[in-house]
């Protein structure tokens, strides 16, 4: 089995996960060059605020990065577009399917990596011509499904024939060698690197992170299929509080509109919405990307050379 780094000709098999208002264009690049696939990641941007982003990636390394396009983004016709001009070397999806722009992808060289949380899925998007999975269990932050990434990595492996990488709850070496030997060929990881000296949110976001502990997240809305992990706060609370009352979609759009980029850019961490995924119990400090990279590595080799040597 080849691994990630040797298919995408990175130096880790590792990809950064795409957030919102967070994977910026520097970002992106500072993943790069940290070892990792830096993502753009489009979100609710348009198709000239992701060009400038493009742009300033392409200043700031000479590594390959990609971009995440969401399909219910109103741009993403245009972004998609740009993807090719732009030559950008792969892509990341999320909520649709992107067979619609997969010939245009492909006659510019890009590969399409989907993120996806059921085998069904998968298939799909396999069927469509995507040239990898990204297997995300719900243990990550952001936008969930339902299996764990322990259950649902094996049984992608099982049912498809394209490279599976595996994420959600990655954030140290014993997870990074339990999703390689369930046959995933890498790991996308997001929440440790909310915790990097790079990443550009608050920093009272950053604290509350590393001050959560491992029972720390909850799910909200998943009775308006809308499932979204994120920080217990005041917000999560007030949010789930009315979902068990029975409010609508609409409702509870009252405690989420603005909320990312009350936590992102404000540092409002009562009212804002922390998406971090189950791992926050393990982060404890802030460090630059390249250390947090190279520990992952490192504990990563310890711990598979380690159970070589077990006989069972």
């Amino acid at each position: 089995m080849k691994l990630l780094n040797e298919i995408l000709n990175i130096k880790y098999p590792i990809i950064q996960g795409a957030m919102a208002n967070i994977a910026t264009g520097q970002f992106a690049a500072d993943c790069s060059n940290a070892g990792a696939l830096g993502i753009i990641a489009a979100g609710g941007w348009d198709a000239a605020k992701l060009e400038e982003e493009i742009h300033k990636a392409k200043k700031l390394t000479d590594k390959p990065f990609g971009v995440n396009l969401m399909h219910m983004n109103p741009h993403c016709d245009e972004m998609a577009e740009l993807v090719c001009r732009e030559k950008i070397s792969l892509v990341t999806t999320g909520a649709g399917n992107p067979g619609k722009y997969m010939d245009s992808f492909k006659e510019a060289g890009i590969k399409v990596f989907p993120v996806v949380a059921s085998v069904m899925l998968a298939k799909r998007m396999i069927e469509s011509g995507a040239d990898a999975i990204i297997a995300e269990g719900t243990e990550s932050g952001g936008h969930v499904g339902e299996m764990t990434t322990m259950t649902l990595v094996p049984q992608m492996v099982d049912a498809v024939d394209v490279p599976v990488i595996a994420a959600g709850g990655i954030a140290d070496g014993r997870q990074f060698a339990a999703a390689l030997s369930l046959g995933a060929c890498g790991a996308q990881i997001g929440t440790s690197l909310l915790v990097s000296n790079e990443c550009p949110i608050h920093e009272n976001y950053k604290k509350a992170i590393i001050e959560a502990k491992d029972n720390g997240t909850i799910v909200t809305g998943r009775s308006v299929n809308a499932p979204v992990r994120i920080l217990k706060n005041k917000m999560a609370r007030e949010y789930t509080r009315a979902e068990k009352s029975g409010a609508t979609r609409d409702e509870l759009e009252k405690y989420t509109l603005g909320s990312l980029r009350k936590a992102v850019f404000d540092g409002n961490v009562d009212e804002g919405s922390l998406m971090s995924g189950q791992v926050c119990g393990q982060l404890n400090e802030i460090k630059p990307l390249e250390t947090i990279l190279e520990d992952l590595m490192k504990e990563t080799k310890e711990r598979l050379n380690s159970l070589s040597s077990i006989a069972v």
